[in-house]
């Protein structure tokens, strides 16, 4: 749904023109899972698809947010009201980022929001944050807050991990807020430097497409809560703030030190060799050696299955028929449990490797997967 459709929504809804119209990009990550919230490294890049919003502003402490992608009329809270972790509907995300800015001391009175998306939801590419930074933004230019966009996207993450209830770490919202057309973004999650790299697949002949499983996950439901606080007793053990400050060099002495707990040494051997996967990423575009980096993916693929535990049957058979049928690289992307992976390809294999794809789910009586190709899209903005 574009912009103009969003605008003549909003009109129907409240019976005037918004202020404006925003965008946020969902993300495809590169390279670099379930690094964000051990300060690690991170490679995403942002969609065409985006959740829009029209908003207004209002004086009278009362949100008002209607989705049309949701059934339902316009929901209405009052801000004084707003709790964290006393929504469990699809408005805790954009009450939260309001809830946050007041929070954090910002004058946010109120305000009307008409909201659409094409972001897949449940699918790993982040349409939560996208709905987040849409409104961090929406709202930071109508107050004139001031804030930058990696202000915004911490704010955001506050948004998911305190009133949500979802312990994400800060990847999503950057790349959502900080992304750039053409290029895939190399963040340090610990201090938040970026460097945007550029990433034109077409030129080089390639391809990256997204295969969305249909498996749905949820975050805010255990498993993802489980990692995150099986890496923090894995730091707390190795004495270090984080599992960014175990250098690769010295990975095998660290794994040593942790005796015979199984669980802590495959939780600190993915991250950290995750966190090498994105660095070996970034030095091959850097010199061209793009193709390279699919041995890299199925590496951090492997990683993700063994040690990491959580991809499923759908997403591991992605991966196998992909780079049965061709494929440089393969592995899933975001958060487990279902979602999408990634395929790296040469542009003349992408229809035999769809079609592999599609016909392998249906012979394991998987749901259809939904394939489309990802090409790396601008990170939030005004649009009207």
């Amino acid at each position: 749904m574009g912009a103009q459709q969003v605008r003549e929504g909003f009109a129907a809804l409240y019976g005037a023109e918004p202020e404006g119209v925003w965008s946020a990009p969902g993300r495809v990550n590169l390279i670099g899972e379930h690094t964000d919230y051990n300060d690690g490294f991170v490679m995403p890049f942002a969609l065409p698809h985006v959740a829009t919003a029209a908003v207004s502003r209002r004086t009278d402490g009362v949100l008002r947010l209607h989705s049309e992608d949701v059934e339902g009329g316009v929901a209405e809270l009052r801000l004084d009201d707003l709790a964290p972790e006393s929504d469990r509907n699809w408005t805790a995300y954009p009450a939260g980022v309001v809830w946050a800015l007041r929070e954090a001391g910002h004058a946010v009175t109120g305000a009307d929001v008409h909201l659409a998306s094409t972001v897949p939801s449940g699918a790993g590419l982040s349409s939560s944050a996208a709905l987040e930074v849409v409104i961090a933004l929406a709202l930071n230019d109508l107050y004139e807050l001031g804030l930058q966009r990696w202000q915004l996207a911490r704010l955001c993450q506050r948004a998911e991990n305190v009133y949500v209830g979802a312990p994400t770490g800060i990847m999503d919202q950057t790349a959502s807020a900080c992304c750039e057309e053409g290029h895939a973004l190399f963040l340090d999650t610990r201090d938040l430097s970026q460097q945007q790299i550029p990433f034109d697949l077409a030129a080089e002949g390639m391809r990256l497409l997204v295969v969305d499983t249909q498996v749905k996950h949820a975050h805010s439901e255990g498993e993802y809560g489980k990692r995150r606080a099986g890496c923090e007793r894995g730091a707390a053990l190795l004495g270090v703030d984080a599992l960014r400050d175990i250098p690769y060099a010295d990975l095998d002495e660290a794994l040593a030190r942790l005796g015979d707990d199984e669980e802590a040494v495959r939780l600190v051997r993915h991250v950290v060799t995750e966190d090498e996967r994105v660095e070996q990423t970034v030095a091959l575009l850097r010199s061209g050696e793009t193709r390279a980096i699919g041995p890299v993916l199925v590496a951090g693929h492997a990683s993700l299955r063994d040690d990491f535990r959580i991809s499923c049957p759908e997403l591991d058979l992605v991966v196998d028929t992909a780079l049965a049928a061709g494929a440089l690289g393969a592995r899933m992307t975001g958060g487990g449990f279902g979602g999408s992976a990634i395929v790296l390809a040469e542009a003349a294999d992408v229809d035999t490797i769809t079609k592999a794809v599609e016909e392998s789910f249906a012979a394991a009586g998987f749901t259809a997967p939904r394939v489309f190709e990802a090409v790396p899209a601008a990170g939030a903005r005004r649009v009207s």
